[in-house]
């Protein structure tokens, strides 16, 4: 088990004078922030204040893009091409690196969002446009992945740097994704029983599914939902069983600078 550990959510998804959860709080918590870029959810004040604030606490900020779905909050799956999937996420990359250049942040990383990323674990295709997207903006941009899925293999075709992703609040299917958020106890909502089974999956390297099937992976951050209601009690409680455990809790970000 690695001695550092990365804890990240997916922040600034609000739009105009709407806003999702308490991003402020999140960021005193997390090491490193996805943040929306304007398909899903954001908007260019919104990704400025949110680099801005995540830049004063020493947080690694990433592009976190999406379908363009603002009504469904990107979990609608959209048929898309590889081309346009491709092109929408350099689009969204560009974009936040831009609104960080104002705030004098950069992106170190970038991971999809809701539909797009399941579908990118599904589709070869589809994880491709990701991965040509990524190092065609910058192939210096970490890709954070769910390990075993097809993101990671297209990333790793690609040659760029992968970060391999847990989710505290989400329970696993068999193969090692996602169950659907419309399946029974999908999302967990008991901020001790997320942490006890991230403590678990990080401490023995593997994913546990809903069968209590344990799939060996590598880990090398956590994730913790912003927009689930218990976001703030799920993201201390998963933080302090990380310490707990010993974990030294920094950005992925600069662990891969120092290797």
């Amino acid at each position: 088990m690695s001695a550092r550990i990365d804890l990240n959510a997916d922040l600034g998804e609000g739009f105009g004078p709407w806003r999702m959860g308490d991003d402020a709080a999140l960021l005193d918590i997390v090491t490193s922030a996805n943040v929306a870029c304007g398909f899903h959810a954001g908007d260019p004040d919104i990704m400025v204040e949110t680099v801005l604030a995540a830049r004063a606490r020493g947080v690694a900020v990433g592009a976190h893009p999406g379908f363009s779905d603002l009504r469904g909050f990107g979990r609608n799956r959209i048929q898309e091409s590889p081309k346009k999937i491709e092109r929408d996420i350099a689009y969204q990359i560009g974009a936040l690196q831009a609104c960080a250049a104002l705030a004098g942040g950069r992106v170190t990383h970038v991971k999809a969002h809701g539909a797009l990323a399941n579908l990118t674990n599904e589709d070869e295709a589809l994880a491709g446009a990701l991965a040509r997207a990524v190092a065609g903006v910058d192939p210096s941009l970490a890709l954070v992945v769910m390990p075993g899925l097809g993101a990671e293999r297209a990333g790793e075709r690609a040659g760029l740097t992968l970060v391999r992703e847990i989710y505290a609040d989400r329970a696993y299917a068999e193969d090692g994704t996602l169950a659907p958020r419309s399946s029974p106890g999908a999302v967990i909502h008991d901020a001790g029983e997320a942490a006890s089974r991230v403590a678990r999956m990080v401490g023995e390297g593997a994913v546990v599914t809903r069968g209590g099937r344990r799939l060996p992976v590598a880990i090398d951050t956590v994730c913790v939902h912003g927009d689930n209601p218990e976001a703030l009690t799920m993201a201390r409680a998963v933080r302090a069983g990380l310490e707990q455990a010993g974990l030294s809790l920094r950005p992925f970000a600069q662990s891969l600078a120092a290797s």
